[in-house]
């Protein structure tokens, strides 16, 4: 890893192939703006944030120095997508949401085709709503997690059920038709009846996207301390199965397509900005801990908001780099591919990484396409849906270690 002062980037020995790669996304890409505040912590976050709000102005300042300093990073691509992403980014005041989107100059908002911003719903207030439709956003991402109040009370969520409804149908009033919920299952004591009315609540309110996660215990958490002292119990996994294979039985009913893994949208209402993820498109991210991929190196920004604020401002980069290997990329490549409908293309991999990548890959996807985990058509491999269910260990498998 190289501190990026110090880091010129350059074609490596496998420069055609990064030529290649990139020379499919001439002309998009995405930006995220990672937003660290919140009012309080949920107890299974572990995406770096915290509850102290004094240093806001700095850090919208030092966002914007910084895109300055990083925007030619992507080229001549234009700025397709942009994701406010957190934390809580509803946790800034309109006016400073307006000075942060009036500091991102260079980008042309009326050609941006999606701009997501994350909100928490007891912080959707009538007028809050309204000073959103003054800015460039056009798609709201809300975390409910559960229509259970004591659900939501475990989680240390800071809304109820009434709230997250109300909400719901406050931004579709205002014209927010493109409106995604996140929900959560899997937790400690959550039954499949309940887990049942979470999934009819969401399809009643009309929303044309779902995100939904199988609560995990990640280490540094709150959620992980209860679990190794003994005070919370992790779901059956058997039960979590039928929590999912629930789930995807209703939306895909409703008419939702279940376009990855956690993912669920009526045709065309797709995330824009995350399936640039999985498609590999290039993507900037800004802000303290933000991510970025340029088509052959990833880099991640300091988590540390003072950190983050003290760099900028003194004219250093705050991010490491990584330079990526060609095994790397195939290795990303079958990761987020293998996780959407759309599949990996085959013929993708031996255009990009040869035919000796090509031939491994159908190797070890034999076993998984005869067992009916994988589907071959063509010259693309997709997930069944018995596959979902053990969808990181085909994954492991198909990839590649030296």
């Amino acid at each position: 890893m190289l501190e990026n002062n110090v880091f010129k980037h350059r074609i490596s020995s496998f420069g055609q192939l990064l030529k290649k790669m990139l020379s499919l996304f001439l002309t998009m890409a995405g930006l995220y703006i990672h937003i660290p505040f919140c009012k309080k912590r949920c107890i299974y976050c572990d995406f770096y944030s915290g509850v102290d709000t004094s240093q806001k102005a700095r850090y919208i300042r030092a966002l914007a120095m910084e895109w300055e300093s990083r925007r030619s990073e992507l080229g001549e691509s234009s700025i397709d997508t942009v994701y406010l992403g957190g934390g809580t980014p509803s946790q800034l005041t309109i006016s400073e949401l307006k000075s942060l989107f009036d500091r991102l100059s260079g980008i042309d908002w009326g050609r941006c085709k999606e701009v997501t911003i994350e909100v928490n719903p007891d912080d959707l207030t009538e007028s809050y709503i309204e000073g959103l439709t003054s800015l460039p956003i056009n798609r709201i991402s809300m975390g409910i997690q559960s229509f259970e109040d004591s659900d939501l009370s475990f989680l240390n969520r800071r809304h109820t059920s009434l709230q997250a409804v109300e909400a719901v149908k406050l931004c579709q009033a205002s014209g927010f038709d493109n409106l995604s919920i996140d929900l959560i299952y899997g937790l400690p004591g959550q039954t499949l009846e309940s887990w049942a009315k979470n999934i009819e609540m969401a399809i009643s309110l009309k929303v044309p996207h779902i995100s939904a996660y199988n609560l995990i215990y990640e280490q540094g958490t709150v959620l992980y301390r209860l679990l190794q002292e003994g005070k919370v119990e992790e779901c059956d996994d058997d039960l979590a199965l039928q929590m999912f294979d629930l789930l995807i039985d209703r939306l895909t009913c409703e008419g939702f397509e279940h376009y990855e893994i956690s993912n669920f949208a009526l045709p065309g209402c797709y995330s824009r900005h995350n399936t640039a993820y999985w498609q590999n498109v290039p993507y900037l991210g800004i802000g303290a801990s933000a991510h970025s991929y340029d088509g052959y190196t990833r880099s991640w920004n300091v988590a540390d908001l003072r950190a983050y604020c003290d760099k900028i401002e003194s004219g250093c980069m705050a991010y490491t780099v990584e330079p990526l290997s060609r095994d790397d990329l195939y290795n990303d490549l079958v990761m987020t591919s293998l996780r959407t409908m759309w599949g990996l293309d085959l013929n993708k991999v031996k255009s990009l990484y040869g035919n000796d990548r090509y031939l491994y890959c159908l190797k070890q996807a034999d076993g998984y396409i005869r067992s009916g985990h994988l589907n071959l058509t063509g010259e693309c491999l997709r997930l069944t849906r018995k596959g979902l269910f053990i969808s990181d260990a085909i994954m492991s498998d198909l990839f590649y270690v030296d």
